[in-house]
């Protein structure tokens, strides 16, 4: 009670009280000057029904809570408040005066209660205007000038909290499609131009910071209006989830920088998750390189779908421990978790998991990835991609687990590295487990890079334009296939309810990625000019890298399944007994770290695997 009766809401009131009492000595006044009112029709102790009459909007207003709003920040509703807060009095007042044979003082309430209506909501609207251009002027001096393009709800949420912000944010223009809107204004601000117009409209108005505020649109305009954005000097950001964005009020947590995949150019592939959750709910299910980026996202989905029992196996316990508390944090006693630290290498450890936890469903995502480390560290690669696969898939056939699935890459098509060659190995234990006719379905996915995963181009690129460069290339022309973490791990899982054995599941990832335009984008989009603030240095290949990377090898051919997104690789037989006998030299050359031997075995077990030649950059271009 005493927090409310403040200075501040008691001058209030006070000022209410005031404009009721004269609105409606105003409207008896008027009433007797026009003659619509005569004085022996005005009851002796009208003051004192005016002073009740005040005092009874007073309490109206109270009620309905008209007097525990922050009136700078105000909407229509808070208005609405005031107006009932004193319409209800006055029908209360105008029919006991009608009941009362006093008709004339009966409308003289009515036209009062008008008055006081629009006086009260006119004092606040005049103060909260005055309170912005105020603090608008205070401020917007050090605030970058912001465009928001998208004059829909978005865009005016967005422009009504940057104008309460306005020591970060003075938004002045408005763009949009809609040829209706333009010439119109949304808050005070301007709808300027359409998005063709852009680069035009930001070097007239100065603009600093350009915020695309349309959440529902398409990936295809997304794309159209960043290119756009593009080509000038602003910072973009992307305005998220309008309804998130409302609810938690705050501008710089929510507004999100842009993101390079809003550049790819496609949506981000949905599939069917009902086929998913049937084959996952009340099964016991195990994930190898559970902490990694690939192997921590199908743990979450995985969790999300009520299995029996989910066991992640990590030889990083760092990784480990933190998906282990994710989980823990929120799902709870909810799922039965539990994280084992192992390596696949250890087949005696893997063969206790195995026999104390019996996996239903394997999805192996444990393996050395990174390219040029497997370059100097072939042994490595062998011992853990290989002969890891290898273990885990005898140790799925011997407990009859029911599907297992291989994490694959495009790297294992027409390999050029050690890396891309083990995985295609790998590919291969799956296939011979397949020919074998198991109760257990062995299946591979196979797909391009994954934006976000760990050693990925683009967190890189991003700490490279953070520390002011420069940006490394390795070649002008390389280009990549590209997708997030979560399709990845949607594609895995799907992949597994397709699964009969032996195939290779290929995503349709849409058109490849020229990393150099990711990179000129990403700098572009953080408010810096390429080659100019930023740098860009072309390094040239790396030991086992290619300038493109493939999905499918000669041999195989595309087969389409149910779902629109995802292709079958044709199965290509494998000599099983001529296969596993090169596998065992190769294993004998690894254990003795002959390198040496190893890339040559590698090269007779994978036919496709071909050394390209790398060449040093012939110039490295830089800022002007």
């Amino acid at each position: 009670m005493k927090a409310f009766f403040s200075k501040r809401r008691i001058l209030l009131i006070c000022i209410d009280l005031a404009c009721i009492s004269f609105s409606s000595i105003a409207t008896l006044f008027l009433m007797l000057l026009f003659d619509v009112l005569s004085k022996n029709m005005i009851q002796t102790n009208i003051f004192v029904h005016i002073a009740m009459y005040g005092l009874v909007s007073i309490f109206s207003m109270y009620y309905l809570s008209a007097y525990k709003v922050i009136w700078r920040y105000a909407q229509l509703k808070d208005y609405l408040r005031c107006v009932m807060g004193i319409m209800l009095p006055t029908l209360f007042f105008s029919i006991y005066f009608g009941l009362s044979g006093n008709n004339a003082m009966s409308v003289s309430y009515i036209f009062s209660g008008l008055m006081s209506s629009v006086c009260v909501c006119v004092l606040r609207g005049v103060y909260s205007l005055i309170y912005r251009r105020f603090k608008s002027s205070e401020k917007k001096g050090s605030a970058n000038n912001v465009m928001i393009i998208g004059a829909g709800d978005g865009g005016k949420h967005i422009c009504e909290l940057m104008q309460n912000n306005r020591h970060k944010y003075n938004p002045v223009v408005f763009v949009d499609d809609d040829s209706q809107k333009i010439g119109r204004s949304v808050n005070g601000v301007t709808i300027k131009g359409n998005t063709n117009e852009i680069p035009k409209i930001v070097e007239e108005m100065d603009i600093k910071e350009i915020v695309l505020a349309i959440p529902s649109i398409t990936a295809e305009d997304k794309t159209r209006i960043l290119n756009i954005c593009c080509e000038t000097l602003c910072k973009v950001n992307v305005l998220p989830d309008i309804t998130n964005y409302i609810e938690n009020n705050r501008i710089a947590e929510q507004m999100k920088s842009i993101r390079i995949e809003d550049l790819l150019g496609r949506d981000v592939v949905r599939l069917d998750n009902k086929q998913v959750n049937d084959m996952i709910i009340d099964k016991v299910c195990m994930i190898t390189g559970g902490g990694g980026s690939i192997g921590s996202e199908l743990t979450r989905q995985i969790a999300a779908m009520k299995p029996k029992k989910l066991i992640v196996v990590d030889i990083y316990e760092n990784n480990a421990y933190d998906i282990q508390q994710e989980l823990l944090y929120k799902f709870g006693d909810s799922l039965n978790l539990s994280v084992q630290i192992a390596s696949v290498r250890d087949k005696d450890k893997m063969d206790k998991l195995f026999k104390q936890f019996k996996p239903e469903l394997v999805f192996h995502a444990a393996a050395h990835k990174h390219v040029p480390l497997m370059e100097t560290n072939p042994e490595e690669a062998i011992k853990n991609n290989v002969f890891g696969t290898l273990n885990i898939a005898e140790l799925a056939q011997k407990y009859e687990v029911e599907k297992f699935v291989l994490v694959s890459t495009d790297k294992a098509v027409n390999p050029t590295n050690i890396m891309g060659a083990t995985k295609r190995c790998c590919e291969m234990i799956i296939e011979c487990m397949a020919q074998r006719k198991t109760k257990t379905d062995f299946v591979a996915v196979r797909f391009g890079n994954v934006l976000g995963s760990n050693g990925s181009v683009i967190p890189l690129f991003e700490r490279q334009i953070a520390n002011g460069g420069p940006v490394t290339v390795t070649d002008p022309n390389i280009i990549r296939f590209f997708m997030t973490i979560p399709e990845a791990a949607s594609l895995i899982l799907q992949a597994a309810t397709m699964a009969r054995g032996g195939e290779i599941f290929v995503l349709d990832m849409g058109e490849p990625v020229k990393i150099l335009s990711l990179a000129e984008n990403l700098i572009k989009l953080h408010g810096y000019r390429p080659y100019a603030d930023i740098d860009i240095v072309f390094t040239g290949l790396r030991p086992g890298e290619k300038l493109y990377e493939e999905l499918l090898m000669s041999e195989e051919g595309l087969k389409n399944t149910e779902s629109q997104k995802i292709f079958i690789g044709k199965q290509v037989l494998v000599d099983e007994k001529e296969f596993f006998e090169k596998l065992k030299l190769l294993e004998d050359a690894a254990h003795l770290n002959d390198k040496e031997k190893i890339e040559e075995l590698l090269m007779d077990i994978v036919p496709t695997f071909v050394r390209t030649q790398v060449n040093k950059p012939s110039y490295v271009k830089k800022a002007q």
